[in-house]
């Protein structure tokens, strides 16, 4: 059909391509493509096919991925404190700091301004915001409000086998704990909670939490031993599931937010 399609647009073209007859009375008389017509365009197809395919498999570099690299590198910084609250960090400096031009690092600093982390300071670049006690406070109040309610209704109705599907994140976060590093942590922290709100089919509310999280996510001084007690909460809150301990999960969900 490709072949004809393109012959057609040839011919109609008044024979500029060679393969159409000349105007008789302004009237154009179609002729049958010849053998050679057909071998040139099926040729020129091949070579179109050829084209597209090594386009494909030229890599693709977006600028995306770079913004989210620089986005997960300084939220890194952030938890591990070497970005420092009240500090005005310039993009320019920051792109040297992770070897990208100055647009990545402006990009994602955006991202962690809408999330409450920095605030842009004109002219200058970005400020660490500090984070007080009490807003830490109300955003993990918040989190209560919001995940208590959904894990009871889950600890009810889910089935056994679909909580201990979750066994992998619950001792992820224990071996992040394990390493110390707060910022492995937070992923695997941020990843547990993420599967279990997950299983009400609920994109919105995940979503909403995801952002909660991040907002209350801050430095600390609680070091390992804090991250480790943390972490051990997440396979008793697990173990409770199993279980079907409602109560028990209740009062490890309202606690470990607080």
């Amino acid at each position: 059909m490709e072949q004809r399609a393109q012959g057609s647009a040839g011919r109609s073209s008044g024979g500029s391509s060679g393969v159409g007859a000349p105007a008789v009375r302004g009237l154009y008389v179609p002729q049958q493509p010849t053998a050679a017509d057909v071998d040139r365009a099926v040729a020129g197809r091949d070579e179109a096919v050829r084209g597209e395919h090594r386009h494909s498999e030229r890599p693709v570099v977006r600028r995306s991925s770079v913004r989210g690299q620089i986005l997960d590198a300084l939220r890194s910084a952030l938890l591990a404190g070497e970005l420092k609250p009240g500090e005005v960090y310039s993009a320019p400096v920051l792109g040297e700091r992770f070897g990208v031009s100055a647009t990545p690092v402006r990009e994602a600093m955006q991202q962690l301004a809408l999330e409450g982390a920095v605030e842009v300071v004109p002219n200058r670049g970005f400020r660490v915001v500090l984070r007080d006690a009490r807003e830490l406070a109300e955003l993990a109040e918040v989190r209560t409000l919001i995940e208590v309610p959904v894990m009871l209704r889950l600890a009810r109705v889910v089935p056994v086998e679909r909580w201990a599907e979750l066994r992998p994140l619950a001792e992820a976060t224990v071996r992040a704990a394990a390493s110390g590093c707060r910022a492995a942590y937070a992923e695997s922290d941020r990843a547990f909670h993420r599967g279990v709100l997950g299983l009400a089919g609920n994109a919105q509310l995940v979503r909403i939490v995801d952002d909660l999280y991040r907002r209350g996510q801050w430095p600390s001084g609680g070091g390992r031993a804090e991250l480790l007690a943390d972490a051990a909460e997440h396979v008793a809150l697990l173990d409770a599931l199993i279980g079907g301990a409602v109560e028990v999960v209740r009062e490890l969900v309202s606690g470990h937010f607080g």
